[in-house]
């Protein structure tokens, strides 16, 4: 169905994007998934620059990572070694970031200009729920799954419309 539309990035994408920095709490990047009913968020720096994101899956396996350096210092505490308490609240602090929990690497994005249908096929290679649109190298929106799918279904509904008025052929079998 994406194959014959005409629709681009820039048509199905959500313009108003919540994003989280490395440091916001996990807490705080849960609740504005929760809020806003998505299924991740982009993470950028302090200049609004795109360097990860973070997703319920990188949520789901954060409590499974446990840095090598963490053991090491867990380690020395239980060797009796005393580590100041500035550094054991810092290092809390860290382990509650999302820089923690955040998927490293490179973050797939497409252009405004890329049709619905290649969208629709990078995001079943990478297995990915959703990508950031860029402008200029600026993010200026994100397309999920379900912004396909509701595009989807807007396509069918104006098929079955045109098939209902004789634009189109009946569907086979009917």
């Amino acid at each position: 169905m994406f194959d014959e539309s005409a629709l681009r990035a820039a048509d199905l994408m959500t313009r108003d994007i919540a994003v989280v920095h490395p440091e916001t709490p996990l807490r705080r990047a849960v609740q504005i998934m929760a809020a806003r009913h998505v299924s991740g968020l982009p993470v950028v720096d302090g200049t609004g620059a795109l360097i990860g994101m973070i997703t319920e899956g990188d949520l789901a396996r954060w409590h499974e990572d446990f840095p090598e350096h963490e053991s090491t210092w867990l380690d020395m505490l239980g060797e009796g070694f005393e580590l100041a308490p500035t550094f054991v609240e810092a290092l809390r602090a860290e382990r509650h970031s999302v820089h923690a929990a955040m998927r490293a690497g490179p973050v797939v994005t497409v252009p405004e200009s890329m049709p619905a249908r290649e969208i629709a096929t990078l995001m079943h290679a990478r297995g990915i729920k959703h990508v950031p649109v860029l402008r200029d190298g600026r993010m200026v929106g994100i397309v999920t799954r379900s912004d396909l799918v509701r595009a989807l279904g807007r396509a069918l509904d104006a098929a079955e419309a045109d098939r209902a008025r004789g634009a189109l052929p009946p569907r086979p079998g009917t």
